[in-house]
């Protein structure tokens, strides 16, 4: 399983990469795992990565392997830690994810597909340095009750349970996200309303995203 689980990461680290979520060795992602998670390296560019040059660590942040894990490390192991669903986490800098969180915005109900990511909208964690203790508490309060977010000044973080659907549904936040920015530069969008949401939400239990 666990061989498994470090091909099925390295496929999903160049798949992010080869759709246009991220670029070079910016972003990481991690699966759970019996030992607590496998996480990419830190600084390894994904072509260039084997599957035993992925990382596995305990959710206290004890690594083995022969690779340093991603600076990241501590925001996924808290993930995993307070969100009992989660199966594997994506983090990226998608170009039009990152433009709203350079400017500290998050996405607000402009269109119904903002449910996917768990909520009514879409929000953006307060920064704080990159791999800091400070930044895995930002990143956890920003995905209470949902399972997506945006991270002010640096990109964006989404979770699911599995490999797959995470990145699929990071790719949905990077398309919102590009549909928003368009929006913006004609008007700022009229959002929906909660009850709206909540019926999309409630549809969405069974919708198979």
């Amino acid at each position: 399983m666990s061989a498994q689980l470090r091909e099925q990461l390295l496929n999903a680290a160049r798949a992010m990469n080869d759709c246009g979520l991220n670029e070079g060795t910016a972003g990481n992602l991690s699966v759970r795992c019996p030992e607590g998670m496998l996480i990419t390296p830190s600084a390894m560019p994904y072509d260039d990565i084997t599957a035993d040059d992925i990382v596995s660590m305990d959710l206290d942040g004890v690594a083995r392997g022969r690779r340093r894990p991603s600076s990241e490390w501590r925001f996924h192991a808290a993930i995993y830690r307070h969100r009992a669903e989660a199966g594997a986490v994506v983090h990226a800098h998608p170009p039009f994810c990152t433009a709203l969180a350079c400017l500290g915005r998050g996405l607000p109900a402009f269109h119904y597909m903002v449910a996917a990511g768990g909520g009514s909208d879409i929000r953006c964690a307060r920064y704080a340095t990159f791999g800091s203790a400070e930044l895995s508490a930002n990143v956890v309060e920003a995905l209470r009750e949902r399972k997506a977010c945006l991270m002010a000044h640096h990109g964006l973080t989404c979770f699911e349970k599995d490999l797959p659907r995470a990145l699929a549904l990071a790719r949905l936040i990077e398309h919102l996200a590009a549909a928003y920015c368009r929006a913006l530069a004609i008007a700022e969008p009229q959002t929906l309303d909660a009850g709206e949401m909540a019926r999309v939400l409630e549809k969405f239990d069974d919708y198979g995203l």
